[in-house]
This record gives C-alpha cells, sequence and structure tokens, in this order.
C-alpha cells in the first residue's frame, strides 16, 4: 500500500437578529456550492421574530425560525414549482425564462455603502448601469420600499431584487429511481444537473425535477454530488430518518464508493492519500491541498486502463468538498474531463505534489476570468430601436436550430448512456411533447439576457467522469448502475 502524505447556543433578543443573518443569509452571495462558476447562491433567509425579553432563543429556536418563515417569501411558497415550465431542445431540459425574487439582509460589511456599490463590487453580473436602472425602476428595494441610487445601507436593511431569470439548460435525461419506500428516495443523478437550486439552477435541479414530474416534494438530502458528478443519491422522506443516516455517515458507519477516469496509467498498489484539503475561495467554490487544511483521507485502486486513461475506484473516508477531485489531482492524475481541477490555471503542472505557481489570488481572479470566457449567453446581436432582438430572432434558439429535429441531439456516447433504460421511451415521448413553443418565451424589455442569443452548453460542459457508486451503511447498501465510460474496453469520445 501506498501512502501519501468539534453546545447550545443562548442568545438574548438583542443578539438574536444578528444571529439570525448571520446563521441564513446566504441569498445573494457568489458561494457556490458545485462548481467554480461564481454565481449566485439560492436565497434562504428569514425575517426576524420578536420574542420576550426574559426568554433565551437557542440554536434549535433559530432553526425554527428559519423554517418557519421560508414559506412567507417570494419563491419558497407552494406554489414555487408553478413559476414556469420545461421544455426540451436538442436533448437539452430547458426552463421558460420567468420573474423571480432575490432576498438578503445587509451583510455587516455592507453598511454605510451605496447600495449601487455594494450591488456592482458584490454581484458581478451586470454592469454599475443596470443596477442603477434597476433601483430607479423599482425593481431593488430595500424594505419592501424604492429607494434612490444615493441610498446608504444601514444594519438590518432587508433587500430584495426581482429579476426576469434564465436557467442554464442541463441535460434533457430522465432521473431514475432506484429505490422508492416510505421513508428513502435513491436515484441515479445524471450529470450537470445540481440536486439543490443554486445559482442559475432552480426549476433545473433535482429537487425541483423530482417535484415537478414525480411528484415527490419535501426530500431531504442526506449527502452532496456536485453538479457534474453522476451517480447515486440518497434523500430521505422524513426528518428523522434523515437524522439517523447523517449519524451514520457522521459517524463513519458508512462506506462510500466512487469511479472515474483519470489520465495515465495509475499505480497498479493501493494508493491512500491523506493530504489535508483547504478552500482556496468560497465564493468561487475552489478547493486545495494545504497545511491549514481540514483533515482528510481517500483510497483509491486502479480497476483497469485502455493505454491512454485509468479507471480508478475511490472510497473517500472523510467528507471534504472536492475531496477525491483534489487529491487526485494532487497526485497527479486528475480526472480526464475536469474542467476545473485538471486545467493549467493551476500552473503547467497542474499543481501536482501541491505545487502552486500563483498565489491563491492571483489563482482565484484567473478563474473567474475563466468563467467569464464560458459564458452560456451569447454576445450582444444587432438590436431593434427599443433595445431588443429582433421578434425572429429571439425564439430561445441558438442560430440554424431550425434545420434540426426539434429534440434531436449529437452528443457522444458517454452521454447517450443516461438517455437509455426502461424509463427513455416514456421520457422520449415527454420531450416532444414539451417542445419548444415560441409563445411562451415571454421577452421583457429591460432583461439583457432577452437581448441574447442562447449559446447550448457543449458535451463536454454537461459531465465529469466522476460517478458514485456504492453507499453501504450497518444494515443497508444502495448502488447505482456503472456509466459506460468505466468499462475496461471504453474509447475515449
Amino acid at each position: 500500500m501506498l501512502v501519501v502524505t468539534t453546545g447550545r447556543i443562548c442568545l438574548t433578543r438583542d443578539s438574536l437578529g444578528r444571529s439570525v443573518r448571520n446563521l441564513i443569509s446566504a441569498g445573494m452571495t457568489t458561494t457556490p456550492k458545485e462548481s467554480p462558476s461564481g454565481v449566485v447562491a439560492e436565497a434562504d433567509l428569514g425575517c426576524g421574530v420578536k420574542r420576550k425579553a426574559e426568554e433565551p432563543v437557542t440554536g434549535l429556536d433559530i432553526k425554527k425560525i428559519r423554517q418557519g418563515q421560508k414559506e412567507l417569501r417570494p419563491g419558497f411558497g407552494r406554489d414555487r414549482f408553478d413559476e414556469t415550465e420545461y421544455y426540451f431542445q436538442r436533448g437539452l431540459r430547458k426552463v421558460y425564462p420567468y420573474y423571480f425574487t432575490y432576498t438578503t439582509f445587509c451583510k455587516g460589511r455592507w453598511v454605510g455603502h451605496l447600495l449601487v456599490d455594494v450591488f456592482t463590487r458584490e454581484f458581478r453580473a451586470h454592469s454599475r448601469e443596470v443596477y442603477e436602472n434597476a433601483i430607479k425602476d423599482g425593481l431593488v428595494t430595500v424594505n419592501s420600499k424604492r429607494v434612490g441610487t444615493d441610498y446608504r445601507l444601514k444594519d438590518n436593511d432587508l433587500l430584495a431584487n426581482t429579476l426576469h431569470r434564465h436557467e442554464v439548460p442541463v441535460l434533457g435525461a430522465p432521473i431514475k429511481i432506484l429505490h422508492n419506500s416510505h421513508d428513502m428516495i435513491v436515484i441515479d443523478k445524471p450529470p450537470s444537473i445540481p440536486v439543490h437550486p443554486c445559482g442559475r439552477y432552480r426549476h433545473n435541479s433535482v429537487i425541483f425535477i423530482l417535484a415537478k414530474e414525480h411528484g415527490l416534494q419535501n426530500l431531504h438530502t442526506v449527502h452532496r454530488l456536485d453538479r457534474l458528478t453522476s451517480g447515486l443519491l440518497l434523500m430521505s422522506r422524513s426528518v428523522d430518518r434523515a437524522r439517523e443516516l447523517e449519524n451514520e455517515i457522521k459517524g463513519r458507519q458508512v462506506s462510500k464508493e466512487y469511479v472515474c477516469r483519470v489520465e495515465g496509467c495509475f499505480p497498479d498498489d493501493v494508493v491512500t492519500c491523506c493530504e489535508p484539503i483547504e478552500v482556496i475561495s468560497h465564493k468561487i467554490g475552489v478547493c486545495g491541498v494545504g497545511a491549514h487544511g481540514k483533515e482528510c483521507k481517500t483510497e483509491f485502486k486502479k480497476l483497469s486502463y485502455n493505454g491512454k486513461s485509468s479507471v480508478v475506484l475511490c472510497k473517500p473516508l472523510t467528507g471534504r468538498m472536492h475531496q477525491i477531485r483534489v487529491h487526485l489531482q494532487f497526485l497527479g492524475y486528475p480526472i480526464v474531463n475536469d474542467p476545473l481541477y485538471n486545467h493549467t490555471v493551476f500552473g503547467s503542472e497542474k499543481a501536482k505534489g501541491g505545487l502552486m505557481e500563483k498565489t491563491k489570488e492571483q489563482l482565484v481572479e484567473d478563474l473567474l476570468e475563466l468563467h467569464n470566457l464560458k459564458k452560456w449567453l451569447g454576445p450582444e446581436m444587432d438590436l431593434t430601436p427599443d433595445g431588443c432582438l429582433p421578434e425572429e430572432d429571439c425564439d430561445g434558439t441558438s442560430d440554424g436550430d431550425a434545420l434540426e429535429e426539434p429534440n434531436a441531439s449529437h452528443f457522444p456516447g458517454s452521454l447517450n448512456h443516461y438517455l437509455e433504460g426502461d424509463e427513455s421511451a416514456a421520457f422520449r415521448a415527454m420531450m416532444e411533447k414539451q417542445a419548444f413553443d415560441k409563445e411562451k418565451f415571454v421577452r421583457r424589455q429591460d432583461c439583457l439576457e432577452c437581448r441574447c442569443k442562447y449559446r447550448d452548453p457543449e458535451p463536454k460542459d454537461l459531465l465529469i467522469y466522476l460517478h458514485c457508486l456504492r453507499y453501504t451503511g450497518p444494515n443497508w447498501m444502495y448502488e447505482a448502475p456503472w456509466p459506460s465510460w468505466a468499462r475496461e474496453n471504453w474509447i475515449d469520445d
């Protein structure tokens, strides 16, 4: 074998507001959980609740406040699944644009700053001019009131931003349900679809798709999978079962197995990597090996080699963010199509052995620039005098689409794998029924994205060769089918 080398909270009423905000003000930040996209995380915010001065507030009380207020805010009601509809085009699942309101409390570092400055600096999606116009038009409000562009933020301010939301397309594949009981749902997650709403994904998330197409609501996820990662995903239908599974995982009573395809010929012996992992940037969600990181341990075993790349079985014994991907990068065998950790943005050696050829600050800056070059929206086209695309051009499609079948796809075998199975026939029928309808694509005069031609993600943008294969607990085991790219005789797409 080759080895490479944490009570209860009590608060007074005066501190309740700040503590609640600190716990739940993640709504309008750029802190993605799954990719270096630098996009906005889904709002999950609550409003203050008055309590008697003599009553202490515990951590459990704060959680109840957070959950109890969620239904009262825009975007969290029971009707949220009816905000828009899906349509399918060229093998992709897409969402008609819809209106959505983000909310967040003023963060401490924003107090005293101009509202427009905070939006321009913290949320890089648009220019200062765009945010100025949004404030003037009342699309950005403070405490449910319109303010001027010269407004300076105060403590306890509640910010709201209403926008015309355009979601990013994902792979148009069925979510295969492997197990369905009174307390558990187990699925085989297709790549490209995030588990929870995040950033530019809301309806195009596992949680929303299961609710809208399978009637499965109020699910509790037990573990995480990155957006591009496919495979086994466990969800509980009850809080008690979710807590039980979480405790088993935290107590390291659960064995987790993943399979991946890495560059080169991986060593024949079992390789154990114990390098600590630290978060380089919470804002864009990138990690790396570092002396000040958290304890990590992953075991790797080569299963096959096709002369160019190796299939490797991975057993993470801890559960850090991007743990498998970072450890493989450190070992010098990055996942073949990892868009982040198999990139020269880390340097000529791609951070092999932890070698960083630039500062963390420069790396983050370079990653942000790299992301901006790969935006899913194309450049602005020739606009009409009213500032919009000509009617014939603004149809939610890309150039040349009219020559193709509505749901024709040109995916390589590694993606077509997710379109196969018993569910495929019914799913293809649904795709045909929900083809693009121009009448449902509602344009907004002041929406910049409505003025753009959409550029569909390429096949390489839709998956990574990392698949959650098996979870085994004290008295249970769930396993997902093997992906096509993990076959011994597989030829690179």
